[in-house]
């Protein structure tokens, strides 16, 4: 069992930027992990993904959807089983509540069902 939770969501101005956490309890070293976003009456969808190499800590493999690529990086800390997104040149169209993920497998993966574990969720609030 892995409990999920998010933090760091919050109000920013346009071109601004916000870093958001996510601490895991439970075993998830190699495992992908990766944040969600779901913006009112939309369905949630993939921002971005991590995954570790199976041979060094030292080595991840990394995936992000289009809108954000360049503007969002994910990285992560094993020692404190930690996953963070950094958000820069935030934009409107980033208002959502934002979801951290973990698969239990290893590998970096888009698909919602991928995914096992969830958090509760972070509101991000872009405004223009």
């Amino acid at each position: 069992q892995v409990q999920l939770v998010e933090s760091g969501g919050g109000l920013a101005q346009a071109g601004g930027s916000l870093r958001l956490s996510c601490a895991a309890s439970g075993r998830t070293f190699g495992y992908g992990m990766g944040w969600f976003r779901q913006a009112p009456g939309k369905e949630r969808e993939f921002v971005a993904a991590i995954a570790w190499s199976a041979v060094s800590t030292d080595y991840a493999t990394t995936d992000y959807a289009d809108s954000v690529k360049g503007r969002f990086t994910i990285s992560g800390d094993n020692a404190k089983n930690a996953v963070y997104l950094q958000m820069n040149s935030l934009k409107p169209e980033d208002t959502a509540v934002y979801y951290c993920a973990v698969t239990m497998m290893p590998g970096t993966y888009r698909g919602r069902s991928a995914y096992r574990y969830w958090g509760q969720g972070t509101q991000v609030t872009v405004s223009s």
